[in-house]
């Protein structure tokens, strides 16, 4: 489980590694255009139910933690997905990965 550090807050945001890969490229191809936007999600298992939304703008400072040493191969359909969210009104929704089964 990696963490997303966000500002001053107290308590990271506990987010999949493989996720929080995918949510890095799209939340830094945006910042890196210094665009704010909102991004939600919904809180993991073993948590309070319920969701989340903050709001990420340039200026505030970020860490993306990772338990795994090796990063992730990554899904362009994913970060197609994230990416197509990050340019709603609603902000990045973390989604789930859609999966190709194989005929």
């Amino acid at each position: 489980m990696g963490m997303l550090l966000y500002g001053d807050a107290q308590d990271p945001i506990n987010i999949d590694d493989r996720a929080l890969a995918h949510l890095k490229v799209v939340i830094a191809t945006k910042l890196r255009r210094n665009e704010s936007f909102t991004l939600s999600w919904r809180h993991p298992e073993g948590t309070p139910e319920g969701r989340s939304t903050i709001w990420m703008h340039p200026s505030i400072p970020m860490r993306f933690v990772f338990d795994d040493v090796e990063p992730p191969e990554l899904s362009r359909q994913w970060i197609d997905d994230l990416a197509h969210s990050a340019h709603s009104t609603g902000g990045i929704i973390l989604v789930e990965e859609h999966l190709e089964v194989p005929a």
